[in-house]
């Protein structure tokens, strides 16, 4: 009995790893890619609501980039993406993330990417800086991020 006992054991000091990490890399498989349109002077969604490792992808636009402004505690500030080309990102902290259209953002072309449906930093996204028409619609978007 004592040796049956000795042999459970043993399976399940390698099972229980194997099952573990089939979990963690399941969990890393179901990330998703999210799409973001540039249009003449706004982006579609203009809030985008996504989960941790989602890919989000602004495809190529003709006179239209991405330049993030804000985002939550621990995230860096990526360079802007090149003009009329598609750029592509994978947010890992949970929180509200701001960006605009580089030459555009006067005009109100900004946009919210909400992760891990996290507001916990809408404030201090409502703080950062907008020029423009772009002050009352981050205003706007971040009003509606506490409906």
């Amino acid at each position: 009995m004592g040796n049956k006992m000795n042999n459970i054991k043993l399976k399940l000091m390698f099972l229980i790893p194997i099952f573990a990490s089939t979990i963690l890399l399941s969990k890393i498989g179901i990330s998703e890619e999210l799409q973001v349109e540039m249009l003449e002077m706004s982006y579609s969604p203009e809030i985008l609501y996504s989960e941790v490792g989602d890919k989000i992808i602004w495809p190529k636009s003709k006179g239209h980039n991405v330049e993030f402004i804000a985002g939550p505690a621990g995230f860096s500030l990526p360079k802007r993406s090149k003009m009329n080309k598609q750029f592509d990102m994978v947010l890992d902290i949970p929180g509200v993330y701001y960006y605009w259209c580089t030459p555009h953002k006067g005009t109100g072309m900004i946009g919210l990417i909400v992760v891990g449906k996290d507001i916990s930093n809408k404030n201090e996204i409502s703080n950062a800086k907008a020029v423009g028409k772009s002050k009352k619609k981050l205003a706007s978007l971040i009003e509606k991020l506490n409906d």
